[in-house]
């Protein structure tokens, strides 16, 4: 089988490989679950916790996958990769035109945001909310082409949308750093745009979820002596969205709560804390960076409302887990919850099969929140 082709299906099937290693380690699995060796693989040869998907791949329906069978099903894959990146060119073309482009907030080219205005029919200032891109501090843009902008708009509420600094460019902290930035700008320009500086929110997936917890949960970043205008407001928000967020970003955490301490690193947090090797996750420098990086590090009972969304629910983790499963697992935003729930802060937690008892989505969470402060109790358990 091709290496490429083999990355593609490990990566479907839910056991992507860190790519430095991908090749030899695919090979190994197949070769460790033809057992026969015959060159397909029956239902009984799928990893237990996997064979809930050997249907995707017995296209034929004769109980065993054939090399046809899995290059048919890569090709499926990629066409519909295809189409759902056309799709996302197609909302982008018809999206509404900011009525801010590209706005600096700082000298770097990755620092602007696009900003559209919401007009209230009171002409009262709006509140906003802040979407910030995921792409594992690796990638991704401002562009919102797959946000619902109009659904805010018409509620009269603006609406901004920001790049940042990537970890191209350094490490942490400079990613949450520059989101406060953005934020310092805005206020300062409050009156200009009519925006209420009380009433902003920020949501984000992966990535830029947890750049959004980082600022629900960390102390103000103000600087009230600053000769910077802009230094001198505050970065707080009123509530925060996520979607496939992290609540931390130590691997100690991660394989303390997983229960595998040997968990492999996400390959994106070398360049996030500006390490090349494992064993720097050790030393006194990046556990600091670690802590100081993890949103739950921060978490106290002043801090805002959070809703979380998950693709799936608490499904088991192990040592052969996609990075891409767990660095987006339900758990984590469990394990948050607890905590919140514990010092009296609002979380809901959702998944695929487990929705809010209240809210429809992150969006309508938000909503509420941003045009109906300080109405909500906090909700007793077990509500998501």
């Amino acid at each position: 089988m091709g290496r490429a082709f083999l990355v593609r299906i490990f990566a479907m099937i839910g056991i992507v490989i860190t790519i430095p290693v991908a090749a030899q380690q695919s090979e190994s699995h197949i070769r460790r679950w033809d057992h026969n060796s015959d060159g397909s693989l029956t239902r009984m040869e799928f990893p237990e916790r996997f064979r809930d998907r050997f249907e995707l791949f017995d296209t034929d329906k004769d109980g065993t996958v054939t090399q046809t069978e899995l290059d048919a099903f890569a090709e499926s894959q990629r066409k519909r990769a295809e189409r759902i990146e056309t799709n996302k060119k197609r909302v982008a073309s018809v999206r509404p035109r900011p009525t801010h482009a590209d706005v600096a907030y700082g000298d770097h080219e990755k620092q602007r945001f696009d900003l559209w205005l919401a007009t209230p029919n009171d002409d009262k200032p709006s509140p906003l909310v802040i979407y910030i891109h995921g792409g594992g501090f690796r990638g991704g843009d401002k562009s919102a082409g797959n946000q619902p902008i109009e659904q805010y708009l018409d509620q009269g509420i603006s609406f901004a949308s920001i790049n940042y600094r990537l970890s191209d460019v350094g490490p942490y902290p400079i990613m949450m750093h520059d989101a406060a930035r953005c934020l310092q700008t805005i206020r300062s320009r409050a009156d200009q745009w009519n925006i209420n500086p009380d009433r902003i929110a920020c949501y984000g997936g992966s990535a830029g979820a947890g750049i959004s917890l980082w600022l629900a949960f960390h102390d103000d970043l103000a600087d009230s002596d600053s000769d910077d205008p802009i230094a001198r407001q505050s970065t707080r928000i009123v509530a925060a969205g996520t979607i496939g967020g992290q609540s931390t970003y130590d691997m100690r955490t991660f394989r303390d709560w997983f229960g595998v301490p040997d968990l492999p690193p996400h390959p994106a947090l070398y360049a996030f804390y500006g390490i090349e090797h494992d064993a720097e996750l050790e030393t006194e420098r990046v556990q600091k960076l670690m802590v100081d990086a993890s949103p739950i590090s921060h978490l106290s009972k002043d801090d805002p409302p959070v809703f979380m969304v998950y693709s799936r629910g608490n499904i088991p983790v192990d040592v052969d887990s996609s990075p891409g499963l767990w660095v987006h697992h339900a758990l984590l935003g469990i394990k948050l919850k607890q905590v919140m729930d514990y010092i009296g802060v609002e979380c809901r937690v959702t998944w695929n099969g487990n929705p809010s008892a209240r809210y429809e989505d992150v969006h309508a969470f938000l909503i509420h929140k941003l045009i109906n402060p300080n109405t909500d109790p906090i909700p007793k358990f077990p509500i998501p």
